[in-house]
């Protein structure tokens, strides 16, 4: 199922201009050659969660209930080391006033927090350049949403559980977005059997019918939300808009869609996975890093910016929420 409106591909810097346009466009990273791809996923309802027969399901992915979405853009692809590697080392910071910049955020880059240098090499030997960034906690990738957001002028932040399922979805309520069984899975996914037991270049699968590119497996994603096993059943019977469960603790919180490890159940784009203390267990520190989850090898994140841009006292709330080692 197509979305309801033509894509265009729109290079632009993504200026907050008056009348915003809503089409594909470009991010640019000021001071570098990068960009973020972001695809305009419109607003829409659909069944979120699986019925009972679908193979593979788990508990927690019931009852299948109704929710409503608000337009948002979402990153075609899953953010790399590239781009992660400029939030840890902050060296383009002085550089944020250059070229066109938007006016949906007023955030000074030197209040964001940075990223404490990990006391191993992250990506374990699997890649850097064009591969997906790995083993932040929530805490961190929201903190590049903000430190993102501070250097563009634009809100980002991390997907709420609700709209990364809805983007998985891409129109779909079969098991995956590419139809009722994993049977064409090597075409759209990195996952256990053909991965080679590790993340790969990001953007080499097909993309959903929304054009974001592996959803399915290669590296889990954060979303906002705590995770509760029961959420859904206090959503039965009614239809939900823009869904959020607001986390109060550090453990544990939603991951989404799969990855290189995983068989493809896992994959599925109602299957849920949720952040625990023991992906921190070779962390040596004392108190363990908020930064860095030094067992999760599978888990890394994409950036969303709403159609609607929140005020800025609803931004903090995706950014500076209390965390907890």
């Amino acid at each position: 199922m197509k979305a309801p409106f033509t894509f265009f591909i729109l290079l632009v810097c993504a200026t907050g201009i008056a009348q915003k346009t809503f089409e594909t466009y470009k991010q640019k990273i000021p001071g570098t050659d990068l960009t973020i791809s972001m695809m305009p996923i419109p607003e829409g309802k659909f069944s979120m969660g699986s019925p009972n027969s679908e193979k593979g399901r788990s508990g927690d992915e019931g009852p299948v209930h109704s929710v409503e979405i608000a337009p948002f853009w979402m990153a075609e692809l899953e953010v790399t080391w590239d781009l992660y590697q400029l939030f840890m080392s902050r060296e383009i910071d002085n550089l944020k006033g250059t070229g066109s910049k938007g006016n949906e955020v007023s955030l000074d880059v030197d209040a964001v927090s940075g990223a404490t240098t990990p006391y191993v090499e992250m990506s374990f030997g699997m890649g850097t350049e064009g591969y997906p960034a790995i083993c932040m906690t929530q805490y961190a990738a929201s903190k590049f949403c903000e430190w993102l957001s501070a250097m563009t002028g634009n809100f980002y932040r991390l997907p709420t559980e609700a709209e990364w399922e809805y983007a998985c979805r891409a129109g779909t309520q079969t098991p995956y977005s590419f139809g009722q069984s994993a049977y064409h899975i090597n075409d759209y996914a990195w996952y256990s059997n053909n991965s080679g037991n590790k993340y790969q270049k990001v953007g080499q699968k097909k993309p959903n019918q929304w054009g974001l590119h592996d959803m399915h497996g290669n590296v889990a994603e954060w979303t906002l939300d705590a995770y509760s096993e029961d959420a859904y059943g206090k959503r039965k019977g009614k239809t939900t808009a823009n869904p959020f469960k607001k986390p109060t603790k550090t453990y544990p919180r939603v991951v989404r869609g799969g990855s290189w490890k995983d068989s493809s159940d896992k994959l599925r784009s109602a299957s849920r996975v949720y952040s625990e203390k023991r992906w921190k267990m070779r962390d040596p520190q004392i108190p363990k890093s908020k930064w860095w989850h030094t067992d999760a090898t599978f888990v890394g994140f994409r950036v969303v910016r709403p159609y609607h841009t929140p005020s800025q006292k609803e931004q903090k709330i995706y950014w500076k929420e209390k965390h907890t080692n």
